[in-house]
């Protein structure tokens, strides 16, 4: 079962992109830091978005208008005072298939699980605005969880769909890691 699979399967790319990330989480001492580390998630995961736009439909996963996206991204960072007009440049991973955008997917769903740790830690810091990207689904989050992984499962029948959704799943992590080391470019 994929759901089982990929989380083994990704766990070293998702620790090296957790160590990067707990870095910037640590070094936050003000709404402009907080911003910036909202900046490098939005310019990803919309990114990212746009690329997997053409495989997950309603069809495929029926409640994913009531997803969380970059949209709350966006707005905790305007809710902060700052803007995206400058953010750093990030790359998707190439996703060619159902499955394959379904393992970006996993990623960007899977960080809705942390969600609370940082909503917690940000709180000690003092800041407690523009976090409803991190607050998920609040007490649904299981729940959301659970029907994400059911429609994954679904559609990798095979090990040979397995291995494409882990394969985009880890290029996925990774080049979300890369955000965090690349310069900003003017967002249109």
């Amino acid at each position: 079962m994929l759901s089982n699979s990929i989380k083994e399967a990704t766990k070293s790319a998702h620790q090296q992109l957790e160590v990067v990330v707990v870095k910037k989480l640590k070094a936050i001492r003000s709404h402009a830091d907080y911003a910036d580390l909202l900046k490098h998630f939005y310019s990803y995961f919309s990114t990212v978005e746009k690329t997997i736009a053409p495989y997950i439909t309603t069809e495929v996963l029926p409640d994913y208008s009531q997803r969380r996206t970059s949209i709350y991204l966006k707005q905790d960072i305007e809710a902060l005072g700052f803007s995206t007009q400058e953010l750093p440049a990030a790359q998707a991973p190439e996703i060619n298939s159902t499955i394959e955008a379904l393992g970006a997917l996993y990623v960007m769903e899977g960080s809705i699980m942390g969600g609370k740790i940082i909503v917690q830690m940000l709180e000690k810091g003092g800041i407690t605005n523009g976090v409803s990207f991190f607050s998920g689904y609040g007490e649904n989050t299981g729940r959301m969880w659970g029907a994400f992984t059911e429609v994954m499962n679904h559609h990798a029948p095979t090990e040979a769909d397995e291995q494409k959704a882990i394969h985009a799943a880890n290029e996925t992590f990774s080049r979300f890691g890369d955000v965090f080391t690349s310069s900003l470019v003017a967002n249109s």
